[in-house]
């Protein structure tokens, strides 16, 4: 594959049973293309965590996803409140979810951790008050 092969979403924050709509695109684009089982996993995991936070965290945002020889790229864009303390947020189990959230089974404090567990590379800007971006890779 020569040629880079771009995918953009956009994260509905209104509604958690859309979330994971990208993510399973992805998945399928992925297959598709010949992908290998685990690097399908990895991307889809990571994907999912990341829309899942962008719905409870900054009422949606954008995924785009890029696919050429060497990776997969994945930037997860938000204008939401941004994160105070990334080191906090890195930590298992640590959430600023709400009870209402919780209550549905999300917000366990996983999502970054699990994100940062399934790709080879993780980068995370944020400005408070404006947003975040992050920018997730998956060698192939």
């Amino acid at each position: 594959m020569s040629e880079t092969i771009r995918l953009h979403y956009d994260v509905d924050g209104e509604n958690f049973e859309s979330a994971g709509q990208a993510s399973h695109s992805v998945k399928r684009s992925l297959r598709q293309l010949g992908m290998p089982p685990e690097i399908i996993r990895k991307v889809s995991i990571a994907m999912y965590e990341g829309e899942i936070n962008m719905v409870i965290h900054a009422n949606g945002g954008v995924a785009d996803v890029e696919v050429d020889d060497d990776a997969i790229t994945i930037i997860l864009k938000d204008q939401g409140p941004g994160i105070p303390d990334i080191d906090l947020a890195m930590q298992e189990g640590y959430s600023t979810a709400k009870d209402n959230i919780r209550a549905l089974g999300f917000g366990a404090g996983m999502g970054l951790p699990n994100m940062k567990k399934y790709t080879d590379d993780m980068k995370i800007d944020t400005v408070l008050g404006v947003g975040t971006t992050i920018t997730m890779k998956v060698n192939l």
